[in-house]
Parts: structure tokens; sequence; C-alpha cells
């Protein structure tokens, strides 16, 4: 029998995680930086090894990181979602809106070759979460993603009927079928911090940020990292240990 594919619902991203996924090739690069980045470093790293990337000198790389107190504009910000800039405020030219990186988060810029993953951007996004999703079940903490919010969320019952509390977020850009920017987690970060945005311009009061720490985990960067790596391989495939970013 044939349907009508107008006809059929429209795929969630929960369908789209559960589908069969593209092989990845080679594996994909993985740094993790000890000290703090600056944003500005960040970004210049980025570009260069996305086009670097997309014109094959370069493999795939997902670059861990932390960087000191700031604020990111992504291209949908809205002014009046800055409410006290407490923090240097940079243009990331990412997707989104604010949101907030500083000490105790871990940041996982993902510059990947998305024509040799499906060339799917949806797709990719779904997986960044679902990558997400089961770097966080390691921990027994249950993650889920929200159709009309981007993201990886957890209940918050103890907070109230319909509570939830965000605790990682995403923004990419593609540029040439190269991915750049990615995910932020909050380990340990002072969640105070990200009272001067409404953060990815989610300003209902059921919907907060939480973190490792704030849900009663105490746990390491190292231990979040090695859970990471391995739910990076279920998602996306092999890695190996890069030097240079």
């Amino acid at each position: 029998m044939l349907l009508d594919p107008i006809s059929l619902p429209p795929r969630t991203r929960d369908d789209i995680a559960m589908g069969a996924r593209a092989a990845s090739g080679a594996p994909a690069g993985w740094r993790v930086e000890t000290a703090p980045v600056a944003y500005e470093q960040a970004l210049s790293v980025m570009e260069a090894r996305a086009a670097a990337i997309a014109a094959g000198e370069a493999g795939d790389l997902v670059w861990l990181v932390e960087h000191p107190p700031l604020y990111t504009a992504g291209t949908s910000a809205r002014p009046e979602h800055l409410v006290e800039p407490r923090f240097p405020v940079f243009a990331a030219g990412r997707g989104g809106q604010f949101t907030y990186h500083g000490p105790g988060q871990r940041v996982a810029y993902t510059m990947l070759n998305l024509k040799h993953r499906g060339g799917d951007v949806r797709r990719f996004v779904a997986d960044l979460e679902e990558w997400l999703i089961r770097a966080l079940a390691a921990f027994n903490i249950r993650g889920e993603r929200r159709e009309d919010r981007i993201g990886v969320w957890v209940r918050r019952p103890d907070k109230g009927e319909g509570c939830e509390d965000k605790i990682a977020a995403i923004g990419i850009r593609v540029k040439r079928w190269v991915s750049l920017h990615g995910v932020s987690l909050n380990v340990d970060p002072d969640l105070s911090h990200f009272g001067g945005i409404v953060p990815c311009g989610v300003g209902d009061p059921r919907f907060g940020v939480t973190s490792f720490l704030d849900l009663g985990h105490v746990v390491s960067m190292p231990e979040v990292d090695m859970a990471l790596r391995r739910a990076f391989v279920e998602v996306f495939g092999p890695v190996q240990a890069s030097v240079d970013a």
C-alpha cells in the first residue's frame, strides 16, 4: 500500500534519534583542554578547523573546553533577554538565543563533516541530544528532549507541577556542511549566573536551569568527560585522541 507522505504524521526528534545512523567513516579527533579557553580563541580555532575539514585538509574534531564567565548571543537573540550584563557578551554566530558559559560547565565544540554523517541537519541536532541523554544516563539522570524546546531537560516535580529544568544546551552553525559550536552541559557551574539573561529565550517560570550538583550528583569533570566520550562513540562513531585543536 502506498501512502501520501503529506498524510503521514510529522517525525519527532525522538523518532529521528531512533532511526539508523549513517556510517561515520574515519574516527573523529577528541581533545580535552585542562585550562580555561578564551571565547575569542575558541571562535578562531573553530573557524580555522571547520574550513580545513571542508577543504579535506583535516579530520573531524570534538573539542572539550571550559570558558571564563561570559554570555553568548545566537542569531535569534533578543536584546531584552539580556537582563543584566554581568559578564562580557559575545556574538556567537550560532543559532539560538542567549546562553551562559563559565567554570563548572563542559562545553563540547563539535566540528564534524555532516556530508559524511548523513547530510541531515535535523538528524544531527537529534543526535546531539541523544549523545547528552546517554551521557546523563550513566549517572542515573534522566534527560529528555522536548519538541518545542531544544536541549536536554530534567523533570522537577519537587519544584511544582509541570516544572522542568534544562541541564544541557545546544547551539550549532553549519558552514559548507561542517558543523561549528555544539553543546554545553552543566556539571557544577554557579547557576545564579544564568540570572543575567533569559536562557535560550525560555521565560516561562516553570522552566529553569539545573546541573549535576543541583540534582545532588557530585561528579568530577573527568568523570563527565569519560561518559561523554563513551556516549559519543555510541551515537556518532569512534574517536581518537587529538593533540591539536
